[in-house]
């Protein structure tokens, strides 16, 4: 009985903190510092791309250019994701609340699934009209779609070089940037389709860019899909390698084992991580200086920006890395 106390309960002696210091009023997360002008460049970049696929739209239905319809309404997703992230700027800004102590990041990763939800419905209305174009192919004014898709690789250039910056410091706008550089690429291609038609009546190569679109589309669908997943499920981060972190904080001085450790996604630019740290036997204030030099250390090393760490003298159940959740079923 005496054994399974030690292992398993709360010791009067065992001294533990969950990312705390002992005033409470020093807590640190180390979240990435917010740029003053992130929100600026996302208002631009939102404004720019409802402008870019509106215009596309309006010139696609003059050219008869199905690619170009095709392209404006992928870019139509980026004026969407970039919307969510505008309003998940300013939502987590407000920060947590009793009701929902997390905050609302997760916000961004429920609407991001609705946004893949219109995205494949728009895919197939997109199909449907390439398949039609295939068996009845209509004239396209390649001059006009050089000029609209210009439009489009000119606007989301500018949006790349905004977003490029933070993305530096941000995993969102990291993943903006590269949208907004694909996207630019896709435009240079509905460019080119539009020189070809220029010198060849091929209309038949405009509804095969539209399959093409669609292709890149559904890939990107997929892609966030998965993540968004992986996300919801308090999956560890497929960056992040639990061994890596257990050994290099069982390196440290004064830290005499690591178990019992989760690492998952809070949003998709915040990781927490918690686990149990076995030091000697010592007051809570001594163990002060030695959480700030892990929480640093996990902060430098893995970008992990909330840590929660607890600590005691013996090792919960069995030690194990995951623990596997022994001490839930003990009883004293």
């Amino acid at each position: 009985m005496q054994h399974n106390h030690h292992e398993c309960e709360e010791h009067s002696h065992n001294p533990f903190i969950l990312d705390h210091n002992a005033n409470c009023g020093s807590h640190h997360h180390h979240h990435i510092n917010i740029d003053e002008n992130r929100g600026k460049n996302l208002l631009f970049v939102l404004i720019l791309n409802f402008i870019i696929p509106v215009v596309q739209i309006g010139g696609g239905m003059f050219a008869h250019s199905i690619a170009l319809i095709s392209d404006a309404i992928h870019n139509f997703s980026d004026f969407t994701a970039i919307l969510i992230a505008y309003i998940a700027y300013h939502i987590g800004r407000k920060g947590a609340s009793v009701h929902n102590t997390f905050g609302y990041s997760r916000a961004e990763i429920m609407a991001a699934i609705i946004n893949v939800a219109l995205l494949v419905g728009a895919s197939g209305i997109i199909l449907y009209e390439a398949v039609k174009r295939f068996s009845h192919p209509e004239p396209v004014a390649g001059g006009m779609v050089i000029l609209i898709a210009a439009v489009g690789v000119i606007g989301n250039g500018i949006s790349a070089w905004l977003l490029h910056k933070d993305s530096k410091h941000s995993l969102n706008a990291k993943g903006a940037f590269f949208h907004m550089l694909g996207d630019m690429l896709t435009s240079v291609a509905v460019m080119v389709n539009g020189l070809i038609l220029i010198f060849k009546e091929w209309y038949w190569i405009d509804p095969l860019l539209s399959f093409l679109i669609v292709i890149f589309i559904l890939k990107n669908c997929w892609s966030i899909l998965k993540e968004a997943s992986l996300i919801l499920m308090n999956a560890t981060p497929k960056d992040i390698d639990i061994n890596k972190i257990k050994e290099s904080l069982e390196k440290m001085p004064d830290v005499c084992g690591v178990h019992y450790i989760h690492a998952w996604q809070q949003s998709s630019s915040s990781i927490a991580f918690s686990a149990h740290i076995v030091v000697n036997d010592q007051l809570i204030s001594q163990t002060e200086t030695l959480a700030q030099t892990i929480r640093e250390h996990l902060m430098k090393y893995f970008r992990i920006d909330h840590p929660i760490l607890q600590f005691e003298t013996f090792a919960c159940g069995n030690g194990t890395m995951l623990c596997e959740m022994s001490c839930a079923g003990e009883k004293v």
